[in-house]
């Protein structure tokens, strides 16, 4: 008798793939838009600041890690900041102020025109994201939401939007991936 985790197993992998494809057809246009946005801002010695919650938090640290040391190849340093990372900021901030603050304080502190701010918050409606996005305009940066579902006011607000239209964290998460795989990837070709 077959093993009826396998059915779990199969119906997972043909989610994601089902999601990546719808994806892929979909942003083609929009990728290439943020890969001209980064490329031209790194040219002008720029940075990328990039933000999110739980798994996109994760994610955000991961594609800053790719930009400032390498993706696949040997390449000059870019300048990429996780507001992720400095758990004493986040603290401090999430306490004297709120936590729907720690990114837009982050962003008032290290943010310069020119710089990109890149927000990622797999439901769109991440209030910290959200306020980090207004913080980052009137500063004079450009936005990039990378969300999930509808896009939420993260998308709406943002100067651009790559959207993963799928109501599953999970599945939205690893389609996140491969979109900032797929970004590294041709900045680093670019560069």
């Amino acid at each position: 008798m077959s093993d009826p985790r396998l059915a779990v197993i199969d119906r997972i992998y043909a989610e994601t793939i089902r999601v990546h494809e719808a994806t892929r057809q979909g942003s083609q246009a929009e990728v290439l838009r943020v890969v001209d946005l980064l490329t031209a801002a790194f040219r002008d010695g720029r940075r990328v600041l990039v933000f999110g919650n739980g798994g996109s938090a994760s994610d955000a640290q991961h594609f800053a890690a790719e930009l400032v040391g390498r993706f696949q190849k040997d390449r000059r340093a870019v300048g990429a900041i996780a507001l992720t990372t400095d758990t004493s900021i986040l603290t401090a901030i999430g306490n004297d102020y709120a936590f729907d603050r720690v990114f837009a304080r982050q962003i008032e502190a290290l943010g310069e025109s020119g710089d990109v701010a890149i927000g990622i918050t797999t439901s769109g409606g991440s209030r910290n994201v959200v306020e980090a996005f207004t913080v980052a305009k009137a500063r004079g940066l450009t936005t990039v939401a990378v969300t999930g579902r509808d896009g939420g006011e993260a998308g709406r607000q943002a100067d651009m939007h790559l959207n993963v239209a799928d109501r599953s964290t999970a599945r939205v998460q690893e389609v996140h991936r491969t979109l900032l795989h797929v970004i590294c990837e041709l900045v680093e070709e670019t560069l």
